[in-house]
């Protein structure tokens, strides 16, 4: 694996980065009590600028500006058809930017340039979609007794409160903004504090755009303050999260003095499965994507791998080959394959687990080191011979490492499949058609994937079984979440 070069020449031009300030009722501000935090380049270390800290006046005044723009601002009278036309041209906004908008995410995020490039076209399909979507939110009339008229009515849920997660920054803003803003809701959102720069450029664009003033409001801070803050307060009438699950439980507590509807999206520890019949070409590289893809840092990724025992030894090779081919580096090179973990604190995790899979007695068979000396760089890692009941195999790590269960068959396999506390995906690798439909219906998760992995479209819904989360992001399912229906009885004649 190639050592980070991170001082050399690139052919990208990022952009000059001033401080971050907070985006309240259409206007760019300070934090109220003038409080800052530094924002991390992961490949190096070093602070990229200072971002303004909300406080829980400055969510208030978020939250009171987002209020008045539902109730009494040109937002509240305007026509469903020209919030899309306003949505489509955030798009074609995002779509002419969309080259700085890909070097801030991978200046701020450590994902390569060639990943946030895809992450900015995911963007314009999301915001693209649920434009279409603005005008054809519709109710239904509904046959009653009597002599009467019922039909229901489908209207924004309110102030929408959305708290969205580090690792695909841009992504999860849209995966947001996009079925809130199509159903007519008015936003407050917190970005992550380790990820502000591509949150705060769209806050921009939607200035530019002519969405009204506080329609879209844009806060940084920390969960523990910013975050506590949108939770509790009773003028949010909805909330939706993606994180961790520990922080659901938390403001699923906090939430309920409120009533808020919450919907979440949360980990995974997703079983990716290798049947000895798979096309094992296909296998090799679907898995190595799985897990590799974006570091591991991805609430999907496939980190239980679970391998038919005759294949295993055979498979866990050709896959241990591929890791030694990675690039790893600077993340604004083109060559590139693999950045930096996020902070400090991710890739501390990442060797702590690497450490406790080796004590609790699973073999290493590549990688589990920091690579290079700058940045927060880590080795992709294999473990074999690993159990079921080890830490590496039930913990969410977020990182480059996957574990290798071997197994025999598909009843065993099932159960030791289920065996977890969360449901966000699963992906099998067969060329038998009855085990890949039994799989898929039997394993508990709110994803299939068949003889391929990561395949994520705007259109389809997305969400977890158990700990994963509930509610639906993406596709006609996440409408439902940001509506209220209103049904309507009149007496005829």
């Amino acid at each position: 694996m190639s050592t980070p070069t991170l001082a050399k020449p690139r052919s990208v031009k990022v952009p000059t980065v001033k401080d971050q300030p907070l985006f309240i009722n259409g206007r760019f501000v300070d934090s109220s009590n003038h409080k800052t935090f530094a924002t991390i380049n992961p490949a190096t270390g070093e602070t990229i600028c200072q971002v303004a800290e909300a406080s829980a006046q400055d969510v208030d005044s978020a939250v009171k500006a987002a209020r008045k723009a539902l109730e009494s601002g040109p937002w509240k009278s305007m026509d469903a058809a020209d919030r899309g036309k306003l949505m489509f041209k955030l798009a074609d906004l995002v779509e002419e930017n969309a080259e700085e908008l890909a070097v801030l995410e991978s200046l701020n995020s450590g994902k390569t340039l060639t990943d946030a490039r895809g992450d900015v076209q995911g963007v314009l399909n999301t915001l693209r979609y649920y434009a279409g979507w603005a005008d054809k939110i519709e109710g239904r009339t509904v046959p009653v007794r009597g002599n009467f008229l019922s039909y229901t009515l489908r209207q924004p849920v309110g102030v929408v409160g959305q708290i969205i997660p580090w690792n695909f920054p841009l992504l999860m803003l849209a995966w947001k903004w996009g079925p809130a803003l199509a159903c007519g809701n008015t936003i407050v959102m917190k970005l992550a504090e380790q990820t502000p720069l591509t949150g705060m450029r769209m806050a921009e664009l939607t200035l530019e755009a002519g969405f009204p003033e506080g329609v879209v409001n844009v806060l940084n801070g920390m969960g523990e303050t910013t975050g506590d803050a949108m939770v509790t307060h009773p003028g949010i009438d909805k909330l939706a999260f993606t994180g961790h699950v520990d922080t659901a439980k938390i403001i699923s507590r906090k939430a309920a003095d409120t009533l808020k509807r919450c919907t979440f999206e949360l980990g995974g520890k997703s079983p990716n499965v290798i049947f000895a019949d798979a096309d094992l070409d296909q296998a090799v590289a679907g898995a190595f994507h799985a897990i590799y893809f974006h570091g591991g840092q991805c609430c999907t990724a496939g980190s239980r791998l679970f391998v038919e025992d005759s294949i295993r030894k055979e498979f866990v090779g050709r896959l241990a080959e591929q890791t030694k081919k990675r690039r790893i580096g600077d993340p604004l090179d083109g060559a590139t394959e693999q950045g930096p973990q996020v902070s400090q604190e991710q890739l501390d995790k990442i060797l702590h687990y690497v450490d406790l899979g080796q004590k609790q007695g699973a073999k290493l068979v590549s990688g589990g080191q920091r690579h290079g000396k700058q940045g927060f760089f880590v080795e992709p890692t294999i473990f074999d011979d690993v159990r079921d009941d080890m830490a590496i195999a039930r913990d969410e790590i977020f990182g480059p490492v996957v574990s290798v269960l071997p197994f025999h068959g598909m009843d065993e396999l099932l159960k030791r499949a289920n065996d977890t506390n969360y449901g966000l995906a699963a992906a099998v690798w067969t060329k038998d058609i009855d085990k890949a439909h039994l799989y898929a219906r039997e394993v508990k998760a709110g994803t299939v994937w068949v003889n391929c992995y990561h395949v994520v479209d705007t259109t389809t819904p997305f969400g977890g079984f158990k700990m994963s989360g509930h509610g639906r992001e993406n596709g006609e399912a996440a409408i439902e979440h940001y509506t209220e229906l209103k049904t309507v009885t009149v007496k005829l004649g």
